[in-house]
């Protein structure tokens, strides 16, 4: 068993190992959870999370490896979490954090760990928002989430984060695949990397047009920002972070972020509520209650819907 509150103090202290560890208890489930979770608890609310998303070969890794040089130039402490396709063998991340960023592996103001999204259709790892508040507690200034490739159910990360980046590139067709996976309704900074290839300006012509047929925006809405980079030498990074900081503040100044954090942990209650259940409901698998309500929904005496609030009722009562 860990010992719980030496590990808080020693990752508030900026200890690479102690966060790790209290990652590892949270990635893995383990007893001490609820006893991590409620010692991070009045150490969060200070991070602002921002997720970077979009499709395999936009150079996502990239773009959060030279952000991170950004902020840091700004003196302030980076966290990121590079969630990965899991391996179908271990359940663990196929890349590692060692084979990303590895230019920031010896900076003691920057926190680089890979999570499996362990066959978690939105992309992101299913324990990424516990991650989140220790690297929060952990005194991270700004968190950078980096999901797998996204897809037609991969736009969960615009539930996790205070403010959501869409990298495209040009030549993949990224226009028409933004607008199939739903991403432009998620997007609150879009940002065409590779601009220096053939192709960058009508991909952002494209995106612009696309996002202008999008809903309605009234005066003092946002209005998502196109801003092109070529992140590989570091070209157009400022540009984004200047883009991220005026995101925020405008956030800040309508209630926004306030907002977004509410509906952040209500989602993570649901979460745990909902899991809770599902575990109770699997001790009930072997238990007299499905085996006979199946064989009456067999023998047509009973619809599905009457046996699943009957199950409910059970489960209630247990």
């Amino acid at each position: 068993m860990q010992d719980v509150s030496s590990l808080v103090a020693q990752a508030r202290e900026g200890r690479p190992r102690a966060v790790a560890r209290l990652i590892s208890l949270v990635e893995g489930a383990s007893p001490q959870l609820r006893e991590v979770m409620a010692a991070l608890a009045p150490l969060t609310g200070n991070a602002y999370v921002v997720g970077l998303t979009g499709s395999p070969g936009v150079g996502k890794s990239t773009s959060t490896s030279a952000l991170v040089s950004a902020y840091r130039k700004q003196g302030k402490r980076v966290g990121v979490l590079a969630v990965d396709p899991s391996s179908p063998f271990s359940g663990g991340a196929l890349l590692g954090d060692r084979v990303r960023m590895s230019e920031h592996a010896s900076d003691p103001g920057v926190y680089i760990r890979s999570m499996a999204t362990r066959g978690h259709l939105g992309g992101l790892a299913w324990a990424a928002p516990q991650a989140i508040r220790v690297l929060d507690a952990a005194g991270c200034d700004v968190i950078l989430v980096e999901t797998v490739g996204v897809g037609q159910s991969e736009v969960e990360i615009a539930s996790q984060a205070d403010t959501s980046v869409v990298l495209l590139a040009p030549g993949m067709g990224d226009g028409i695949q933004a607008a199939k996976a739903g991403i432009l309704e998620i997007g609150d900074v879009y940002v065409v990397n590779k601009a220096d290839r053939d192709g960058a300006d009508a991909t952002a012509r494209e995106l612009n047009h696309m996002l202008g047929l999008g809903e309605a925006r009234g005066p003092g809405d946002w209005r998502p920002p196109i801003v092109k980079t070529v992140a590989a030498r570091g070209e157009g990074v400022d540009e984004v972070v200047e883009a991220l900081e005026k995101h925020r503040a405008w956030m800040e100044e309508r209630g926004v972020l306030a907002e977004r954090r509410l509906a952040r942990a209500a989602r993570e209650v649901e979460t745990i509520a909902v899991t809770a259940l599902r575990e109770r409901i699997g001790d009930l698998h072997g238990d007299r209650h499905l085996p006979t309500l199946a064989e009456r929904i067999v023998a047509g005496e009973l619809d599905p819907y009457r046996a699943a609030d009957e199950l409910v009722t059970a489960l209630t009562q247990a």
